[in-house]
């Protein structure tokens, strides 16, 4: 063969590769007994890979020892009635899924404030000792008021007297909420709040805390956006643009709160900041007021399991069990159910390998799925209740 003929095999044989490999042949063009594919490309959204790999799959019907979940939103503050409440879970549909799941309590983040709070406490603690326990929430509506820091001081006292057994910080402040007249975001770390921060603290109160959001809801969406399938899902989930504070500014003004005040503990929700794991742990060894809880962020914690386990092996005594439950379908990694509790039971006891992280048949936060973290014995007791039955001191 001389080489005019060879470099002409050549680039017919290199045609036909690239081809093959952007999933189409040219006219004349054979990949032996391979066919085209059919029908042309899909979706993304009906893209739903099935793996292939042959790894153990180990069912957890059942947590090992006794369960807090320390992040559920079983009440929710009525849509224009601030101070209301309606339940988004049943409390009746909860206890059958609790006593089947090893859950000895729930607790309520979401339990308002006023008469939403005592009808909450009514109908969840009151009404179902040591199986529920119900955290009360500022009132932003009146943040703007001149005498807000002692009104809010005085309204976490009268929650103590009626059963909250702590605060719940949504991401309302940093995020959402606005000085009246110039619009301007409220800082998490504005001093208004200070009084709030240290009456809890000398109440015994834990501040479960809901700063910031994954980073790439802080990024353009756009083709290296990660979470792009989730935030075309739900795009006021998007910080992206606008006068938002960033990620790491967020996080740092909780910081400036914790620092503030040292007496109060904080449980930072959501691993704090589940996707950046070093700057956690400085957090942690900064700041001793400070807890972490996991919810709604196995997905992110189970693709980094090596580095995930030394950080459960290093602060065992501060992370609490939290899955976000809800009613929601649209959010299924957090809808509130035996298959979540199930996934969440199998990635903190066994070792099984790339298993999904949701019940649902496309991952609902990124194309990856999860290892399992194995932890023993010591590690599992203290996540699943010793930690959080301290910080809100519940009988053992």
């Amino acid at each position: 063969m001389n080489r005019r003929k060879w470099m002409t095999l050549g680039a017919i044989t290199l045609a036909a590769g690239r081809a093959q490999a952007q999933g189409r042949l040219a006219p004349g063009q054979t990949t032996g007994n391979r066919q085209p594919p059919a029908g042309g490309g899909i979706p993304l959204e009906q893209y739903e890979p099935k793996s292939m790999l042959h790894v153990p799959q180990t069912r957890v019907p059942r947590s090992r020892f006794p369960v807090i979940d320390f992040h559920t939103h079983i009440t929710m503050t009525s849509d224009g009635a601030p101070g209301k409440i309606q339940f988004d879970l049943d409390p009746a549909k909860c206890l059958s899924v609790m006593d089947r799941k090893n859950i000895r309590t729930m607790v309520d983040l979401t339990g308002s404030y006023g008469e939403g709070l005592r009808q909450a406490v009514r109908q969840l603690s009151e009404a179902h000792p040591g199986r529920f326990a119900v955290f009360t929430e500022p009132v932003w509506t009146k943040a703007s008021e001149p005498d807000y820091p002692k009104f809010q001081a005085d309204q976490i006292e009268d929650a103590h007297k009626a059963g909250a057994k702590g605060l719940k910080i949504l991401k309302t402040l940093g995020l959402f909420l606005r000085e009246q007249g110039s619009n301007r975001l409220v800082r998490i770390d504005d001093p208004r709040f200070d009084p709030m921060w240290e009456v809890a603290g000398a109440l015994h109160m834990p501040i479960a805390i809901h700063v910031s959001d994954p980073e790439a809801f802080f990024l353009p969406i756009d083709r290296f956006n990660e979470r792009w399938e989730e935030l075309h899902a739900h795009p006021t989930w998007s910080f992206h643009g606008r006068d938002f504070p960033g990620n790491r500014e967020l996080q740092e003004a909780r910081r400036n709160v914790m620092r503030r005040h040292p007496r109060t503990q904080f449980v930072c929700l959501h691993v704090a900041d589940s996707e950046d794991l070093p700057y956690v742990s400085e957090c942690l060894a900064s700041h001793p007021n400070m807890s972490v809880d996991i919810a709604a962020r196995i997905g992110e914690l189970g693709r980094q399991p090596r580095m995930s386990r030394k950080f459960f092996d290093k602060y065992q005594d501060r992370i609490v069990f939290g899955t976000d439950a809800h009613s929601s379908p649209s959010t299924p990694q957090q809808l509130f159910g035996e298959p979540l509790y199930e996934i969440y039971y199998r990635f903190l006891e066994t070792e099984d390998e790339y298993f999904d992280y949701a019940p649902a048949p496309v991952p609902p936060q990124g194309r990856w799925r999860i290892d399992g973290l194995g932890l023993p014995e010591q590690v599992l007791r203290k996540v699943y209740w010793e930690n959080a039955a301290r910080l809100m001191a519940l009988p053992s």
